[in-house]
């Protein structure tokens, strides 16, 4: 199917896969002959095989276009022929490898750029990339692997394909793969495994390719909603909002946002600031920069938006980022500034938010919410009382003007009774102090403009001195009932905060080593304090919350008892405490001793654990010294008792003796020395002194002592390799007892295979063997002194190499650990930091 082609631009469907392998060669051309069998017309522009048997199958039933040949230093180079593909102008090119960098000579320096020809032309493209050719994701993919990428493609040719699709392979399957030679030659399969195709490296280059993808598609969601005016969020994942005020609460919204997001796979952190638009600073000096730091290291973004709408910029950013939760701390301000300024900032936000679910998150600065309720003064709080004297005060001229203008000879029963109605409503407003104040008020009021003679305090009858007498009496017993109930509701209120506080106090306990720092938060935000301090005997300060006042007042308390004296001293800034309040400290108190006590137990009993191992190889060490140490040394008493108690002896014999004696004595110098050196492992007391060391020469060393050939093993070293940072003794005696225990185990014919690489800023040097491995559960014991499993031999020897060259190489700032070898065996994986570039040959003692 040929001729004039539309005059639009083609489709671009980019296949992006995590690594090589993972089959995005294969089914772009699985859909190449899809697309082919339905009476599309589809040619194969340019495609590499890389020698797998699967995918040239699959090509060999596409029409190619052939490649254009390009000579660069007597060298052929083959690349994609744009010129012929145009000429053919089909309805859809399959274009492998768009990051592929064309030879010298070629029209384009880039693939993606001829491909870019093509899609003018309106011809489709099936392409295939790797996530690591991305150029922004360059400097990650080195940071996992440690190879840098010499060829990158623009994200913004990927992010501009019509369709993008992850060709998705799982890490150990992919492994698998390379390890049944469907990916590489079966000579570059180990280190392709030791290296790039770590199962971590896969782990972390498919998460990476994912995530990209997943922000595109969040991309292409906003784009859409833009252009279809759609206002409403579509949540297709959980995303957090928190509202940073730039106080010192910050730090808790962020760290309850990020368990929020956390309750589902894929949730996204993100923090906001608004600045008003006059330009000032009114957050806590410091506390946005580290809260900003803290965003960061739980993995969410910071934004900052400046306007003088708070509630409106922070619900607008929400909707903008299609937020599933919006996170903001409890209002500072009290009632009475509420009251006065109007609603709050959650308030505001609550009824804007829409769809967007609003958390309040309380906090220690949200005008002592945390705190207990006090108990001196009186029942009410002097704002009810002050309330209730100006409703005596404003409602008492008011009943009266309006009760005189309706006066009447019968009048009066109603007239006490409105006032009797009056005491009673300030008396629940104010307590008793306003009520008495409004009876005796009421009273002579009564007396004055309602009870005969009139204008006067005069009382003609003696029963109305007795109805004023009952009316003050009732007004001030009703005002005492309702003093004595809001005392009992207060007393109520404070005993369930104390029964909260203590149960808090109690659960810190429970919790371990975070007790400490718990209480005393808890005790600052319970009494209302400025700061609170925990100071050791030695002036060390355990544990501190908020902050001192400056004059340097505070109040001291003992925290337990240690010979005599206070295990430590806990320092109380802010107002003095009442009684109530002093008995709830002594409880604090009290577990304050207990946690510091549970965190010296705990110290003792780590120590315990390590006095127990060392107990443990002390008893092993006894254990070898009488059984491992004696067959040696009785082999070498007999052959020295025979040599001199025999009379005559035969040349041959004497020969026999002299080996079995020299044999038996260097295997007990062996043995010895290796008690000796893990002795000075156990103790931390191994010298080290590190230089810059050659890989390669430590490796053909250690060959060299242990007289193993080529017959024996395989060296892949990497020429490239910069010297190591180690000991070269100490490095030595790693490699001899690791190639000792993979030659002692490796199957009759096969090599022990021996590799470097570097991955970022250490080296590695894998020793591999086709043996039959360490059980995974038993990989870990296995470097415990006196171990003889796995791949040791379990008839001679102590069992302390892989115990010697694990203390080794830690001390020497590396590690060494364990990997399945691929189709069974064990590698053992020697990892040492590379010298610094400026290095001058001194060592430095360790």
């Amino acid at each position: 199917m040929t001729g004039e082609r539309p005059a639009r631009r083609g489709r671009l469907r980019v296949l992006l896969g995590a690594a090589p392998g993972v089959g995005k060669t294969f089914e772009m051309l699985a859909e190449g002959n899809r697309l082919r069998q339905e009476g599309v017309d589809v040619v194969l522009a340019l495609v590499e095989t890389h020698g797998r048997s699967a995918t040239a199958a699959q090509a060999a039933g596409l029409p190619q276009v052939p490649r254009r040949v390009e000579r660069h230093r007597d060298v052929e180079l083959t690349e994609m022929d744009v010129e012929a593909v145009l000429a053919r102008a089909p309805q859809i090119a399959l274009v492998d490898e768009l990051a592929h960098t064309n030879a010298p000579g070629s029209s384009n320096p880039k693939r993606w750029q001829d491909v870019d020809e093509l899609l003018d032309a309106g011809i489709d493209v099936i392409t295939t990339v790797n996530v690591q050719h991305i150029e922004s994701l360059n400097a990650v993919v080195e940071k996992i692997t440690g190879v840098a990428q010499q060829e990158t493609i623009p994200d913004a040719v990927v992010r501009g394909a019509d369709e993008i699709e992850v060709v998705d392979l799982a890490p150990q399957t992919l492994r698998d793969r390379l390890s049944a030679g469907l990916v590489y030659p079966a000579e570059r399969v180990d280190a392709a495994l030791s290296n790039y195709f770590r199962l971590g490296n896969l782990t972390a280059l498919r998460e990476l390719a994912l995530l990209w993808l997943a922000d595109e598609v969040d991309s292409a969601l906003r784009s859409y909603r833009a252009e279809q005016g759609i206002e409403g969020s579509w949540q297709a994942r959980e995303r957090v909002v928190v509202a940073l005020t730039g106080g010192t609460e910050g730090e808790t919204l962020l760290r309850r946002g990020a368990r929020i997001a956390a309750r589902s796979a894929g949730g996204e952190l993100l923090a906001v600031h608004v600045y008003s638009q006059d330009g000032l600073h009114r957050d806590v000096p410091g506390a946005l920069t580290a809260q900003r730091s803290l965003v960061e290291s739980l993995g969410g973004s910071y934004h900052q938006i400046v306007s003088d709408d708070v509630p409106e910029a922070l619900v607008e950013f929400a909707h903008t980022v299609d937020a599933t939760q919006l996170v903001i701390g409890v209002s500072r301000r009290g009632r009475l500034a509420a009251a006065l300024t109007g609603p709050s900032v959650g308030t505001e936000v609550i009824r804007r938010s829409g769809d967007i679910d609003v958390h309040i998150v309380t906090h220690a600065a949200a005008g002592g919410r945390a705190a207990l309720p006090r108990i001196t003064g009186g029942a009410l709080g002097w704002r009810r009382q002050l309330l209730g004297f100006a409703v005596a005060l404003v409602f008492g001229p008011l009943l009266s003007w309006l009760l005189f203008s309706l006066r009447s000879p019968e009048s009066i029963t109603s007239e006490v009774l409105a006032y009797q109605l009056l005491v009673v409503i300030v008396a629940l407003i104010g307590g008793i102090r306003p009520a008495v104040f409004a009876a005796v008020l009421s009273g002579i009021t009564l007396d004055v403009l309602f009870v005969a003679p009139l204008y006067t305090v005069t009382i003609a009858h003696p029963l109305h001195a007795i109805a004023l007498l009952l009316y003050v009496t009732i007004a001030i017993l009703v005002s005492l009932i309702v003093d004595q109930a809001a005392r009992r509701a207060r007393d109520a209120k404070r005993a369930t905060a104390e029964a909260e506080l203590l149960a808090s106090v109690a659960g810190n306990v429970l919790r371990g080593e975070s007790a400490v720092l718990a209480l005393v938060s808890r005790t600052r935000e319970a009494f209302g304090l400025s700061g609170v301090r925990l100071v050791a005997r030695n002036g060390d300060v355990i544990a501190r919350d908020g902050e001192p006042l400056r004059d340097g007042r505070s109040t001291t308390y003992p925290v337990g008892e240690a010979n005599g004296e206070p295990r430590a001293t806990l320092e109380l800034h802010g107002g003095p405490l009442d009684a109530p309040s002093r008995r709830l400290l002594d409880v604090i108190i009290a577990q304050l001793t207990a946690a510091i006590e549970h965190t010296d137990l705990s110290a003792t009993a780590r120590e315990a654990e390590a006095l127990a191992e060392t107990d443990q190889v002390r008893s092993a060490l006894l254990s070898a010294l009488s059984h491992d140490l004696r067959r040696p040394l009785a082999s070498a008493v007999a052959a020295i008792g025979g040599l001199r108690g025999a009379g005559k002896l035969s040349a041959a014999d004497r020969a026999e003796l002299l080996a079995t004696a020299d044999e038996s004595l260097a295997t007990l110098s062996t043995l010895v020395t290796d008690l000796l050196d893990v002795s000075r492992v156990q103790a931390g007391v191994l010298a080290v002194s590190t230089t810059s060391v050659d890989a390669g020469g430590s490796i053909l060393a250690a060959l060299d002592e242990l007289s193993l050939g080529p017959a024996d093993v395989e060296l892949a070293l990497d020429p490239a390799l910069p010297p190591l940072e180690a000991d070269p003794v100490l490095l030595q005696r790693v490699l001899v007892n690791l190639l000792a225990n993979a030659f002692r185990h490796s199957p009759d014919g096969e090599r022990v295979l021996v590799s470097t690489s570097r991955l970022g800023s250490r080296a590695e040097i894998r020793v591999v063997d086709r043996g039959v491995g360490v059980p995974r559960e038993r990989q870990g014991t296995m470097f415990q002194p006196f171990q003889r499993l796995g791949d040791t031999d379990n008839s001679t020897g102590l069992g302390l190499g892989l115990a010697l060259s694990r203390g080794f190489t830690e001390g020497m700032g590396g590690t060494l650990s364990p990997e399945d070898t691929p189709g069974g065996g064990l590698t053992m994986v020697v990892a040492l930091p590379l010298a610094e570039p400026d290095v001058d040959g001194g060592g430095t003692a360790g």
